[in-house]
């Protein structure tokens, strides 16, 4: 399981949102071998003003936090990373320098989805990759 939030100045962050999900998704599904059916992403587009970053970085910066349940390998995260910050770059011409991504874990206890605690559930992937 894993939610994903993405952050960016919404003139530039509207105008990728597609294409963009249909990255960071094709990362998840190659680096953690999550199923293509999900897809969970929510896109939040911020008034300039709202998004304060550090200098050097365009209005193209954008913060993607990913939350999941824990169990994935330090090499499977890594590997996510490599791939998003290749991909983006490639697919969307921003920059390695304009994202941050950050991974949070948490127990599968924690998680409460489909009217069941996270542990409970009966999934049809694997979470330790």
């Amino acid at each position: 399981m894993a939610q994903i939030k993405i952050y960016g100045v919404k003139e530039k962050l509207n105008l990728i949102k597609g294409t963009l999900s249909n990255v960071i998704h094709s990362c998840m599904m190659e680096a953690l071998e999550i199923p293509p059916n999900k897809k969970f992403h929510r896109f939040f587009p911020m008034d300039k003003e709202d998004f304060y970053f550090a200098s050097g970085r365009t209005e193209a910066y954008t913060v993607i936090e990913i939350s999941m349940f824990e169990g994935r390998t330090v090499e499977a995260k890594k590997q996510l990373l490599k791939l998003l910050f290749e991909r983006i770059n490639s697919d969307l011409s921003i920059s390695p320098l304009d994202i941050e991504i950050t991974i949070f874990e948490t127990p599968k206890h924690n998680w409460g989805i489909r009217g069941f605690p996270g542990d409970e559930l009966a999934l049809n992937y694997k979470v330790n990759v």
